[in-house]
């Protein structure tokens, strides 16, 4: 019976193998099929980008690195894209309209105006950039480099981007601005270097006004080519969305700005490079701020290098002025404004080393502790300048390192630690898949409207250095205007100029 009952059980042993073979196979193909169907629905084709097999490009002035050495060969396109970043593999596909066609539908409709005098380089992702988060239409007030011949036709060749250049004729008609016979901004007047720049801005951001009612806009930002907005608070990250959710009554948003914290002395693209930042005060507990206050400061004269009191959102409306380049006014009422919990103005400042010597080749000021203040309204730029001014580069190295570097590991992970630095990478991310996807490479593809012999005699008779160091040094007709005093009952007091963070002495309060 025993043997019966054994020879019995065999076949169905062999039954259950049998089965067991077959679901190992199925478990086995299934996730094959899976993948093969998921690659045949997303290949491309292996189509070729047109940019890079065009038989002879060239590249734009103005996207160089800073000190790279300048090659006597003619550039080729890989050079072109290289320096934009572009990957050969393709990446973000619905990027790849880069003319950002959303539709007239879209409410709010956003504004940024800048007065700029960088190259492709910077104002490329910078604009793109904020043309994903949702603005749709930008008023780029160019000179120097910005203005160049080649950089300003890339820049027109873009939708949405309105370029305006200071030529006589703007000179002439913002010197008939009604802000030269108000007082809020007359204690800016006839200074030089950063107090210039901080009045052209303003007649900027007061043109800039009635082009964005004649644009249809809704809202309008002014903003400088070194600063991200960061909408961390919105829904899918989305600018125009955070807009859309405040209340009708308020008139303005303002953005804290946080300041970008360098680990490297050799930043080449800090948008891409840098993703430490100082959190402004206003996001801050008070007893942090305090706290931390000397550790975050490393001997430098404020919290932050720069400014500290952020940059603001207008809601267009009759009687929309500027109130200097980080507020905006009414002339008939007291706007009511808001500050944002989360949502920040991300400042990329002295990013670069290079950047303490351009800053000193755009002003023409002695470096002396007394004349550096008339020429800059913070400390920082004041030492900043007179270093680049009389050190060696060898020595603005050094002092580069020690003021503006964070190369002390230990520190930077107890300041993280107690929420006073942060790390953010959307927008790295973000700029970094509009490169790989194209975007850049195919503005450049499309604003070669001029033959290429006309496009290198153009390169060829070009003076940008020139350009360059006009900035700030020539005195401008707007600024040659005289000062009436006149009765302003919503004047809103004197123009707000670039403001450092509050210091402990401020609060009355002793710190550890």
């Amino acid at each position: 019976m025993a043997a019966l009952s054994y020879s019995s059980s065999k076949p169905i042993s062999s039954s259950y193998q049998a089965l067991n073979y077959r679901l190992l196979l199925l478990l086995t193909l299934l996730p094959l099929t899976v993948a093969f169907f998921a690659f045949i629905l997303q290949w491309q084709g292996g189509l070729i980008d047109p940019l890079l097999s065009s038989p002879d490009p060239f590249q734009f002035p103005g996207m160089d690195y800073p000190g790279s050495n300048s090659r006597p060969h003619r550039r080729s396109v890989s050079d072109c894209v290289d320096v934009l970043g572009q990957s050969r593999s393709p990446a973000f596909p619905y990027f790849k309209d880069w003319n950002f066609e959303f539709g007239s539908n879209l409410r709010p409709k956003i504004c940024i105006v800048s007065s700029t005098a960088a190259g492709l380089q910077q104002i490329l992702p910078w604009i793109f950039y904020h043309k994903v988060i949702g603005v749709s239409t930008f008023f780029l007030f160019v000179e120097g480099k910005a203005a160049s011949p080649v950089v300003s036709k890339v820049l027109e060749s873009i939708p949405g981007v309105e370029v305006i250049y200071r030529t006589k004729e703007l000179e002439e008609q913002q010197a008939k601005s009604r802000i030269w016979n108000e007082t809020w901004l007359a204690k800016f007047f006839y200074k030089p270097c950063n107090h210039e720049l901080f009045v052209k801005q303003t007649l900027n951001m007061e043109m800039a006004i009635v082009m964005s009612r004649d644009a249809g806009m809704d809202w309008i930002i002014h903003l400088d080519t070194d600063e991200l907005i960061h909408p961390s608070s919105a829904r899918q990250y989305s600018v125009r969305q955070l807009l859309a959710d405040l209340p009708e009554d308020v008139d303005m948003v303002v953005f804290p700005n946080y300041e970008s914290c360098v680990e490297r002395d050799d930043i080449i693209e800090p948008f891409t490079e840098v993703s430490m930042f100082k959190k402004n005060f206003d996001h801050l507990p008070i007893e942090a701020y305090l706290g931390n206050y000397r550790r975050a400061i490393r001997g430098n004269p404020n919290y932050f290098l720069t400014y500290g009191n952020g940059k603001a959102a207008a809601r267009i409306q009759d009687h929309l002025r500027p109130h200097g380049a980080h507020r905006w006014h009414n002339y008939m009422k007291a706007p009511k404004e808001i500050k944002l919990d989360e949502a920040a103005v991300l400042h990329y400042t002295y990013t670069k080393f290079s950047d303490l010597t351009s800053r000193r080749d755009r002003c023409g000021c002695k470096p002396t502790k007394e004349d550096v203040k008339k020429c800059f309204m913070l400390e920082f730029d004041r030492a900043a300048f007179i270093i680049a001014s009389t050190a060696t580069e060898e020595e603005m190295l050094r002092w580069y390192r020690h003021h503006v570097v964070w190369t002390n590991k230990a520190l930077n992970l107890k300041l993280l630690k107690r929420g006073i630095l942060t790390r953010i990478y959307t927008p790295m991310a973000i700029i970094q898949g509009l490169r790989e996807s194209g975007v850049f490479g195919s503005v450049l593809q499309s604003a070669q409207t001029l033959s290429k012999d006309k496009f290198l005699s153009s390169v060829e008779s070009s003076n940008f250095s020139s350009v360059d160091k006009q900035i700030g040094v020539k005195e401008s007709q707007a600024t040659a205007r005289r000062i009436l005093d006149i009765n302003d009952n919503f004047s809103g007091g004197s123009a707000i100029p670039p403001l450092s963070p509050p210091v402990p002495d401020d609060f009355h309060i002793g710190i550890s």
